[in-house]
């Protein structure tokens, strides 16, 4: 019984410690800056590197919640910094901050276009080396500067790095025309010798107290470099390869020509390289599934001769986006949909042979792109609001 009960007081006194220990590398929140965003640019002057973090004002916050967004000032305090490398630079802003810049809650990276066309993987060492840093961070590229999209209006969130990144998310589930690229999706594209990054281009429209911001295309590297975009169809047209297509509208004619909206509910895309004769071609197939969302004119478009004509038609559009994106990577020569890769997994003694001749062979290859599309739903209503 003595031993049961010296063994039953040793387990209590080791449960105590451990609820005692507490956190050893705990910080108090007041004493931390917390940084949602930071931004990436060329410099005027002989640095090599300016770099904007943008800063949550605690206090600003509280204000505006408690005042049912109401507050003047701004939730945010955005510190500008030049350098020769981003960790000195981002240490550097110590000076100008009465509190250690806190970087786990970063939402968003943003490279001005003049450094992504210089080249970002010396400036990205940091970020992907960093402790602090986690790679779910949205990487985005600024049409002009990084600098500018974080002092924009935003009118429904109190902090711009906040709205950047829940638009992003918000386009891909609505519209699907770029893609949302995580820090993890960068350093694996950038490490691949031939998956060619790419990254949603945002950019300000406006002026003064009324500029906002809004995603217009996709930018396209080589290497780390960026050598083109993507417009909004092209971006899709990419999605609906890599099957990231979640939702969207498709415009086509009807059998009258009118004008028909259909709403994209459900996509699968996948394609496999064939090689024959030495020649690489790429087949793809797409699956879609969606809904009619809106009609002009006075056609009855629930007929199934109808519905066939619509699903044909989108059909056909879903393809030319698919083109046109193969068409744009094969002018840049920017393998930005992984054909390589593919060939490399499924082709792996061949590679060996293929690899360093990529950039010659990837603008040469034969895409055929096969899609099968199906309409479910004609909205609340089968008929068109204003019949014949």
């Amino acid at each position: 019984m003595m031993i049961k009960n010296r063994f039953f007081k040793a387990v209590i006194c080791i449960l105590l410690l451990i609820c005692l220990s507490g956190c050893w590398n705990s910080r108090e929140l007041n004493a931390l800056g917390i940084v949602m965003g930071i931004g990436v640019d060329r410099p005027d002057g002989p640095e090599k590197v300016k770099v904007t973090a943008q800063i949550v004002k605690a206090g600003e916050m509280a204000a505006a919640e408690s005042a049912g967004g109401g507050s003047k000032g701004k939730a945010y305090w955005n510190v500008v910094n030049t350098g020769n490398s981003i960790f000195s630079t981002l240490r550097d802003m110590t000076n100008e901050s009465s509190r250690k810049l806190f970087f786990p809650h970063n939402r968003v990276l943003i490279f001005g276009r003049e450094v992504a066309e210089e080249g970002i993987a010396d400036h990205l060492d940091f970020f992907f080396r960093d402790a602090e840093t986690r790679l779910n961070i949205l990487f985005f590229i600024a049409e002009d500067t990084a600098e500018e999209i974080f002092d924009v209006k935003c009118e429904l969130e109190k902090v711009p790095s906040e709205s950047i990144a829940k638009m992003i998310d918000v386009q891909a589930e609505a519209a699907s025309q770029t893609m949302s690229v995580k820090l993890s999706d960068l350093k694996f594209r950038i490490m691949s010798k031939t998956f060619s990054p790419v990254a949603p281009i945002i950019e300000t429209y406006g002026s003064g107290e009324e500029k906002g911001v809004n995603i217009t295309g996709t930018a396209v590297f080589k290497k780390d470099k960026m050598i083109g975009r993507l417009d909004k169809t092209e971006g899709r047209g990419l999605l609906w390869v890599l099957g990231k297509v979640q939702s969207g509208i498709i415009e086509i004619k009807s059998p009258e020509n009118h004008l028909v909206g259909m709403e994209i509910i459900r996509a699968r895309g996948e394609f496999s390289p064939e090689l024959k004769d030495g020649k690489v071609k790429v087949k793809v197939k797409i699956f879609e599934e969606g809904n009619l969302g809106e009609q002009e004119g006075p056609e009855d478009l629930s007929h199934p001769e109808q519905i066939k004509f619509l699903e044909k038609q989108k059909a056909e559009e879903i393809k030319k986006e698919v083109m046109a994106a193969v068409k744009k990577a094969q002018e840049l020569n920017a393998d930005i949909f992984g054909f390589g890769e593919a060939v490399h997994k499924k082709y792996p003694k061949e590679w060996k042979v293929m690899e360093d001749k990529w950039d010659e062979i990837f603008p040469d290859i034969e895409v055929d792109v096969s899609v099968e599309t199906y309409i479910r739903l004609m909205g609340r209503i089968n008929k068109p609001s204003i019949p014949e």
